[in-house]
């Protein structure tokens, strides 16, 4: 049978091969893999990492391909959306601000498809919305 160590390094360099980490993650988690492996075969409860440290620490797929112009991938599970904003709260119990911060995006960009994006503001100026809130704020104005 297999010890510890060599399970550990097996498990730790197949989810290598799939991911891209540096050395400092590589050893983390041989670490912690190797500590919970250990306290299994003891019988303890191994430690658990929740999935906001794994997720901080590696994301799914790289920020330049996240953003793509037909769908915006979620860089905790790797799932295609038109938006993220919804499945971050329904699946990973999260508002935007912390993604934004748990990937270094920046406060200005949009978690949304590129074409949504213009498909949403075509619709605006078709149906000349920009001018009904002028309007709107035009008669707000007279009251006062």
């Amino acid at each position: 049978m297999a010890t510890i160590t060599e399970l550990a390094a097996k498990i730790v360099s197949a989810h290598a091969a799939s991911t891209e980490m540096t050395k400092d993650e590589l050893f983390t988690e041989l670490k912690e893999l190797h500590a919970a492996l250990s306290a299994m075969d003891k019988g303890e409860a191994a430690p658990v990492v929740g999935e906001e440290e794994l997720a901080s620490t590696a994301p799914v797929i790289s920020k330049r391909k996240a953003f793509g112009k037909k769908q915006i991938t979620c860089m905790v599970c790797g799932k295609g959306f038109v938006t993220l904003k919804r499945h971050l709260g329904t699946s990973h119990e999260m508002t935007p601000k912390e993604y934004r911060t748990m990937f270094d995006i920046p406060a200005g960009t949009t978690l949304a498809a590129k074409d949504y994006i213009e498909s949403r503001r075509q619709m605006a100026l078709d149906k000349d919305l920009a001018g009904g809130l002028a309007k709107a704020r035009a008669a707000k104005g007279k009251k006062k």
